[in-house]
């Protein structure tokens, strides 16, 4: 299991593939387990670099504050121990938040940028549902029953075309390794406080942003409101998928990630 010194943590990450570097950054509470349907496909395009957040997988998890530019200085620190001058940068969820604030802090290390899933923050954004807001606040720790569990997860996929394989592999994930609750509120709360509204029309780089059409959890209008502050940008929708479109629908993400980095 590698390992690296990455500032106050050690941190695991992975490479696979060769050419040019891409990174993946994951969302709040989830590990570099939920790109199982992306590694194998961008190996064979990119060199394809994921890793474990501070607070989640094999990643050190600190009981202090955590901030999106705390984790955004993570994944310079990353990259810069591993050679990396400059990469693809991908983000989903909270992830994207992190590949925003990296694009604005460290623009010279950003090649071109994916925004999956994911919103400027602050105020004016299209806010998280309250019904799956409360699902999330209670987030974190060892579920109580599968019944909990599979509600929790289910948000997260689209519900008219609910895909079981999927919310049986989170499912199957998270409880063999529960993030620690304390862990999760961290990451959440760096999350809550995030809002770069006023800052994303500054972002130089060539930017796709990606969103799932049954997203409960960052409603896909938050894709429209991005794609109109961030300066060279384009927007596609991926139909009969939630917030985890990528996983309920690999093929058409990943051609869409390769057409749009080639």
């Amino acid at each position: 299991m590698p390992k690296i010194q990455v500032n106050d943590i050690q941190m695991y990450y992975e490479i696979h593939g060769e050419g040019t570097p891409l990174v993946l950054i994951e969302g709040l509470g989830y590990a570099t387990w939920m790109w199982y349907k992306q590694i194998d496909e961008l190996a064979k395009h990119f060199q394809v670099i994921v890793f474990d957040n501070r607070g989640v997988g094999e990643t050190d998890k600190p009981d202090c504050e955590y901030t999106i530019e705390m984790f955004a200085d993570d994944l310079a620190e990353l990259l810069s121990k591993l050679g990396i001058e400059k990469a693809h940068i991908l983000g989903v969820s909270m992830g994207g938040f992190i590949a925003q604030e990296f694009a604005l802090k460290y623009p010279h290390m950003v090649d071109k940028l994916i925004l999956c899933s994911t919103s400027f923050g602050g105020p004016n954004s299209i806010p998280i549902p309250m019904e799956t807001l409360q699902i999330m606040l209670k987030g974190g720790g060892v579920y109580t029953s599968l019944d909990e569990i599979k509600e929790a997860i289910a948000t997260a996929l689209d519900k008219d075309n609910l895909n079981e394989e999927v919310l049986n592999k989170i499912m199957e994930e998270k409880m063999k390794d529960p993030q620690p609750k304390y862990a999760y509120q961290r990451q959440l709360m760096a999350g809550a406080g995030f809002n770069a509204e006023n800052r994303v029309e500054k972002i130089k780089s060539e930017t796709l942003i990606l969103a799932g059409k049954g997203d409960r959890v960052v409603p896909p209008e938050n894709a429209v409101l991005l794609k109109e502050k961030i300066p060279c940008s384009k927007m596609i929708i991926i139909e009969k998928a939630g917030h985890v479109f990528f996983m309920e629908q690999p093929e058409e993400t990943n051609k869409a990630i390769i057409d749009f980095l080639k």
